[in-house]
């Protein structure tokens, strides 16, 4: 299928948080509307088409082609569903387009996917080699190669330590820039690899010293937290009153994003305002995987779920 390369779930890929993030999202609901914006390999969509009735519908939304391809399958066998081709922060345009104007719940599971980082074509890992790519939708935009070349060593150290929280992020990007002005662009993810490998003084233990600034730059790359901030308020006006918001991140600046949010949205600021405050949301959990998840999919130690109810909806529909 040339680069698209899976067109049915992958039995490799472990959904984090599932049953909890389904739950969360549901609520007391059997029936409604509800949106798994980054679809992924539909293992959230599968859950909630499990809990919910012959009523109800289901939208995915998601850009990677394999994930699209995975979805349309999906939506050919379950007529409650419907696949939606773009990204997350898009969520308001991609409904409306199909006349969707409100939802029941929205369900967000953020970052990079278990076969996206498990398929060296894709270029995601360290841990084998490909081109150096990172993009969530491999068909358009700037690769990680191209992205490095056009970056400023002080562009590349900044993001290093913004989006890694990379100590040695100067060090590093002195590094990667001194290599390419010597070999030029630096294509492979094993050259990246190891050029980190051999720059970095000192790593975590049980971690590979590039986990973080492979993070980095696949988070500036797909422009992955101003995603965020554009999606957040979107979904709380697409949801109807006590309709729910379920946000799983696996970054610390991610929580923070959705934290301070929900923040803002639920509670007064601390600063009298002549505007008088009216919350949309309800602030109801913040829950971590169990021991027993963590133990069977390590890649689940580093989520946390946060979860809020909309309020105060105006219905203009």
């Amino acid at each position: 299928m040339s680069q698209i390369e899976a067109p049915h779930a992958s039995p490799d890929h472990v959904t984090v948080l599932r049953d909890e993030g389904v739950a969360a999202v549901l609520g007391d609901r059997r029936q409604g509307c509800f949106v798994d914006c980054t679809f992924g390999r539909g293992g959230h969509t599968r859950a909630l088409l499990a809990r919910l009735d012959e009523q109800s519908r289901v939208y995915g939304i998601d850009r990677d082609p394999q994930a699209i391809v995975v979805g349309q399958a999906l939506a050919a066998t379950d007529t409650r569903f419907t696949m939606v081709s773009g990204n997350f922060n898009e969520i308001a345009a991609r409904l409306q387009a199909i006349d969707v104007k409100r939802v029941d719940g929205i369900l967000a599971d953020l970052g990079v996917s278990s076969p996206q980082l498990d398929q060296p074509g894709r270029g995601f890992s360290f841990m084998h080699d490909g081109p150096l790519d990172m993009r969530m939708d491999n068909q358009q935009g700037e690769t990680a190669a191209e992205w490095l070349a056009r970056v400023s060593e002080t562009e590349l150290a900044d993001t290093l330590y913004q989006y890694g929280e990379e100590r040695y992020s100067r060090r590093l990007a002195r590094a990667i820039k001194q290599h390419q002005a010597l070999h030029g662009k630096i294509e492979r993810t094993a050259v990246l690899a190891e050029l980190i490998r051999t720059a970095h003084p000192r790593w975590e233990k049980h971690r590979h010293p590039a986990t973080r600034s492979f993070q980095a730059i696949r988070i500036a790359v797909n422009g992955e937290l101003s995603a965020v901030e554009q999606f957040l308020p979107q979904a709380v006006d697409l949801l109807g009153n006590g309709g729910r918001l379920a946000v799983i991140s696996f970054h610390s600046l991610e929580d923070r994003l959705v934290k301070q949010f929900i923040q803002r949205r639920s509670q007064p600021p601390e600063q009298p305002s002549p505007v008088p405050f009216i919350p949309c949301l309800k602030k109801l959990a913040r829950i971590a995987p169990s021991e027993a998840e963590i133990a069977d999919n390590p890649r689940a130690r580093s989520a946390w779920l946060r979860v809020a109810e909309r309020i105060n909806a105006v219905d203009t529909v």
